[in-house]
């Protein structure tokens, strides 16, 4: 189990991983942050990009905030590999 810092950008023209900003990893998705959608977009997002089912991600904090805590049911080094290095 991992715990991983998240910048969420509802409403952006599409889908993708930004990079690191601050500590957190910077994610923008096309969904507007309404009824839970950005969050959904942004756990479906992740789960494609690490390889690994959506219900081993949740959302520990952050349900109406942009910052966002998740955690995530896999290797932290298999994780870490798999998003872009922190510069």
């Amino acid at each position: 189990m991992m715990e991983l810092a998240v910048l969420l950008q509802p409403r952006a023209s599409r889908d993708r991983i930004l990079g690191w900003h601050q500590g957190e990893l910077k994610i923008a998705v096309t969904a507007p942050p309404v009824d839970g959608e950005a969050n959904a977009r942004l756990i479906g997002l992740l789960s494609k990009t690490l390889g690994i089912a959506k219900s081993r991600i949740t959302l520990e904090s952050g349900q109406t905030n942009r910052h966002k805590k998740l955690c995530i049911d896999a290797d932290a080094e298999t994780v870490l590999s798999r998003l872009p290095p922190d510069r």
